[in-house]
């Protein structure tokens, strides 16, 4: 199977499945409708001096891409249960191939969310420069790196029974330890929050809000995280692949 081949399919297989694209482009679009949509004249949301459809777009802009990334692993689990993947290791495809499909398809995805996460803000009057528009995108894509091993890693320790609950507690915790949905500012999860890779996913976001790029902490903390996962995830993939 050529490369190519097998990347046109990871994505018409991903598009064409109806309960996967109402559930991970329509479900951030849903809650942002309505957090968003009743505070649309709120232009000093919580005596921020930012709009309520500003500031809920973009914690719901990482809460929905990350979300798409580690859909992956839920299709990785998928076919490891059916043999899918052990039929494809005896044709010429290679694993970095393999996995190459499914990190680009969870980045498209994670895209179509983001775009129309954008559109749905603009509809309740969101309105920012292009720099503001690009600068945010292109970070949180950065951030969202770390997240595509996560998937990786989870869908060859887990089954699909588990994995379900597993990755929706873990976005869940994660956004909301991130501050997706309010900022935590002090305290002992405030510093628990600093470690985290979906902390700095948000403020990828919130540079839309007027808040400043990532400093030295946050590129070192995303690093980090993407060479623990990667490393972790490798392993697990080794083990399973030596299993089957």
């Amino acid at each position: 199977m050529k490369q190519a081949g097998y990347m046109k399919f990871e994505l018409l297989r991903t598009f064409r499945n109806r309960r996967y694209f109402v559930l991970t482009f329509g479900f951030p679009l849903v809650l942002y409708f309505l957090v968003a949509a009743p505070n649309r004249h709120d232009h000093d949301f919580g005596g921020s001096g930012l709009s309520a459809p500003l500031y809920y777009m973009t914690g719901l802009a990482a809460f929905g891409t990350m979300g798409a990334m580690l859909s992956a692993g839920g299709r990785i689990a998928t076919e490891r249960a059916v043999g899918w993947n052990r039929q494809l290791r005896i044709t010429p495809l290679t694993t970095r191939a393999y996995f190459r499909a499914k990190i680009v398809t969870a980045y498209i995805t994670a895209l179509v969310s983001l775009l129309l996460l954008y559109v749905a803000g603009s509809i309740l009057g969101v309105s920012l420069s292009a720099g503001s528009w690009i600068q945010m995108t292109l970070l949180i894509l950065v951030g969202l790196i770390p997240f595509g091993a996560m998937a990786v890693l989870f869908g060859h320790l887990l089954t699909p029974e588990s994995i379900g609950p597993a990755m929706g507690g873990s976005i869940a915790l994660l956004a909301f330890l991130g501050g997706t949905w309010f900022p935590i500012t002090s305290g002992v999860m405030a510093q628990i929050a600093k470690l985290l890779p979906s902390y700095w996913l948000v403020q990828a976001s919130h540079v839309a809000l007027g808040g400043a790029a990532w400093g030295a902490r946050g590129w070192i903390t995303m690093a980090a995280w993407t060479v623990v996962l990667g490393v972790l995830a490798g392993r697990a993939y080794r083990r399973d692949t030596a299993r089957a």
